[in-house]
């Protein structure tokens, strides 16, 4: 019985790293299509194999993603940059932007997340308007005095700080490069650089309320086809 349960384990821990490796692969697909193969002259597909490579991400997986995103090398299937809508319980607003090959079977996954948990995804439109579009520079620095002053520097509107210490500034959606330029010329180490989306307001829910709604979004987190997911919460 231990021994199946520590097979259990470690096969868990390679179906979960091997997710990891395929949305990484996915993002770095996308930034080369979009930007080029270039790392040098594309930003995005620069941080992209940067945090491929912390993820331990094998090399010959982040060099066919490239290939595949410049069209060098063409396996027949396309990846389509994606967003939806929906509404978790208790009308939190989610925004959940998707990396897929198969768009039918996106759709399909999503909706039935959301009604498993007593939400519905959304038309175009529905959820929205809860959110600004922003630009989201999230990094770290050492020594770093007051943040709310390093935001001011470097012409962000807000900054917060993350659970896992980094911060994350968020600005105007023209001015991304720029203040990603700014931070890493004031000496941080920037971990990503993309749009995003900034809630409006956030929807006031009580401990056991947050937990069910914590609950939907880490499954929606967890999908293959999901990038990233912003809730109002």
């Amino acid at each position: 019985m231990g021994k199946g349960w520590k097979q259990s384990i470690k096969t868990a821990q390679a179906q979960k790293k091997g997710q990891a490796f395929t949305k990484l692969a996915r993002e770095i697909a996308v930034a080369a299509k979009l930007g080029g193969a270039d790392p040098e002259g594309n930003s995005r597909l620069k941080m992209a194999i940067v945090a491929a490579r912390e993820a331990s991400c094998p090399k010959d997986t982040i060099e066919r993603a490239i290939r595949k995103g410049a069209g060098l090398d063409n396996d027949g299937s396309q990846i389509e940059e994606l967003t939806y809508e929906g509404l978790a319980p208790f009308g939190v607003g989610v925004i959940v932007e998707c990396q897929t090959d198969n768009k039918n079977r996106t759709v399909s996954e999503l909706r039935n997340m959301f009604k498993r948990a007593g939400g519905s995804l959304g038309e175009s439109g529905s959820c929205l308007w809860m959110f600004d579009r922003v630009c989201l520079v999230t990094g770290t620095k050492a020594g770093l005095g007051d943040p709310e002053e390093e935001a001011i520097e470097v012409n962000a509107n807000s900054v917060e700080k993350n659970d896992d210490g980094s911060y994350s500034f968020y600005g105007a959606l023209n001015d991304l490069d720029q203040m990603r330029a700014n931070l890493t010329a004031r000496g941080w180490a920037v971990q990503a650089a993309e749009r995003s989306y900034l809630a409006k307001n956030t929807t006031d829910l009580s401990e056991e309320q947050l937990k069910e709604v914590h609950e939907l979004l880490e499954e929606i987190d967890g999908c293959d086809d999901s990038h990233r997911v912003h809730a109002t919460i």
